[in-house]
């Protein structure tokens, strides 16, 4: 008996909030119908900013849990976002600033300071724009830069300075790098490594060496004429960009130089400096390595140098325009019977139309 009260109570208050949860799921269901009449004979129409206000109060007290079961119009993460924006612009001040704290304005303006004064800070834009007559905070300025992915005083200094440096050696600039290819071999699977350079102004691609064990000795006897080449791919260059890799041992590098090179070193795990030689490794991944089992070392050089070929005079390429780095020569003609031609089983294909 001394328990029944207690267990009453226990009960009223759950019953309580059953009832209030379920009145919650009514009122939202009774807002989305009101929706949904307003919307009849209006096909094509969106909803209106009054709609979507009040479906998301509405649906903010269900949770997202909850809508996920009795939502139609829309998905619960637009209802919740809709809740996100009303909070965002109940708070937004900007509107009451006045012409010179336009938020467009400063958004732009500081975006043309960061960019043409790379070494400023937070502190330092604030500062300049306050001179414009365009007050925000120091945490305004680092959340409109965050924004825009453009990255803090140091970094984008840095940032800057290699893109200056790519644009003022761009004729004569090339990057080299390594990357593995698993083989099979009557010795079972073996790692083969393979060295490539690539001139970054054509985008053409010599490899300079593929070996499975890539040590000191092997990186001094690399040749300047490259498996498949058929050229000194050195020549004409001014520029190599070498990662940390140990194997870029000093005197590899001293034989660079003597070839009449200078070495840029990029700084520790920065791929991103890279990012052409990097590029050029994901796509021979995506569209030969990662389809085909090698079976031998003399069939992974077969497949690299199809690969290379098609690379060079079959693919287009969006860093140059959409351009064939060495087209065929002759006139594209708009007549005559369309051929496929293949490569490595044809993994790799080429689309041109036959000479009448």
């Amino acid at each position: 008996m001394p328990l029944a009260l207690p267990l009453r109570f226990l009960l009223a208050i759950f019953a309580g909030w059953v009832n209030r949860a379920q009145q919650d799921v009514i009122d939202y269901l009774r807002t989305e119908n009101a929706v949904l009449l307003e919307q009849l004979g209006a096909r094509g129409r969106r909803l209106t900013d009054e709609q979507r206000r009040r479906l998301a109060v509405e649906g903010k007290i269900l949770g997202r849990k909850v809508l996920s079961q009795v939502a139609g119009i829309v998905t619960p993460d637009t209802i919740l976002r809709w809740y996100r924006n009303l909070v965002a612009r109940k708070y937004d001040r900007s509107s009451v600033r006045g012409h010179a704290r336009d938020r467009r304005s400063v958004v732009d303006v500081l975006l043309r300071l960061a960019r043409e004064e790379p070494t400023w800070g937070y502190t330092r834009l604030r500062d300049a724009l306050s001179n414009l007559e365009l007050q925000v905070s120091r945490k305004t300025v680092a959340r409109i830069l965050r924004d825009h992915g453009i990255e803090p005083a140091p970094e984008r200094g840095r940032g800057a300075r290699w893109r200056e440096f790519l644009a003022a050696h761009w004729e004569g600039l090339a990057a080299a790098d390594f990357f593995t290819v698993e083989v099979v071999t009557w010795m079972g699977l073996v790692r083969y490594f393979v060295l490539f350079v690539m001139e970054l102004k054509t985008r053409r691609v010599h490899v300079a060496g593929i070996t499975r064990s890539p040590d000191q000795e092997w990186m001094k006897q690399v040749r300047q004429e490259p498996h498949g080449c058929g050229r000194r791919f050195l020549a004409g260059l001014t520029h190599l960009i070498l990662d940390r890799d140990p194997l870029y041992s000093a005197a590899f590098r001293e034989i660079l130089r003597g070839r009449g090179l200078s070495i840029v070193r990029l700084p520790p795990r920065s791929p991103d400096l890279n990012c052409y030689a990097e590029r050029w490794i994901r796509s021979i991944r995506q569209e030969l390595l990662d389809r085909i089992v090698p079976l031998g070392e003399g069939h992974l050089r077969w497949a690299i140098k199809n690969y290379l070929a098609h690379y060079h005079a079959e693919r287009n390429h969006q860093g140059l325009e959409s351009r064939i780095i060495e087209p065929e020569p002759g006139v594209p003609s708009h007549e005559g019977r369309i051929v496929r031609r293949r490569r490595v089983g044809g993994m790799l294909s080429y689309y041109y139309r036959e000479a009448s």
